[in-house]
C-alpha cells in the first residue's frame, strides 16, 4: 500500500523559511510526477510546485516562482518544498501527491493526481 507522509510544517514569521519534506513508501514503481499542493480555509486546492520522475521538469505556480523549490531525494524516496520568503498568504495545509498519468505529469491540478500525503499546516504571521 502507498503511503505520503508529510512533515516540516509549522509557524513562521512573514519573511522567514521553511522546508518541508514528504516520504514516499510502498511504490514499487516510482511516480511519474509528484507535487506539492496547497489549500487555506474556504479556498481550492491549489497546485504549488510539481517535478518529475528524473527530477529534472519542474513547474511552480506563479505564486511562488522566484521563493519556492521543489526538489527531491531519490534514494531516500523524499520529496522536499524549500519555501522562502514566507508571506501570510502561504498560510495554508500543504500537501504532497503523486501520479503516474502521463497527461497529467508535472500537471498543478489536482484532478491528476490519485495518491495523497495527509498534509502538514504551514502559518506564517505578519
Amino acid at each position: 500500500q502507498v503511503q505520503l507522509v508529510e512533515s516540516g510544517g509549522g509557524s513562521v514569521q512573514a519573511g522567514g523559511s521553511l522546508r518541508l519534506s514528504c516520504v514516499a513508501s510502498g511504490y514499487t514503481v516510482r511516480p511519474l510526477s509528484m507535487a506539492w499542493f496547497r489549500q487555506a480555509p474556504g479556498k481550492e486546492r491549489e497546485g504549488v510546485a510539481a517535478l518529475d520522475n528524473g527530477g529534472t521538469s519542474r513547474k511552480y505556480a506563479d505564486s511562488v516562482k522566484g521563493r519556492f523549490t521543489i526538489s527531491s531525494d531519490y534514494t531516500e524516496n523524499v520529496l522536499y518544498l524549500q519555501m522562502g520568503s514566507l508571506q501570510p498568504e502561504d498560510t495554508a495545509m500543504y500537501y504532497c501527491a503523486a501520479t503516474n498519468s502521463w497527461s497529467g505529469r508535472w500537471s498543478l491540478s489536482p484532478g491528476w493526481y490519485n495518491d495523497w500525503g495527509q498534509g502538514t499546516q504551514v502559518t506564517v504571521s505578519s
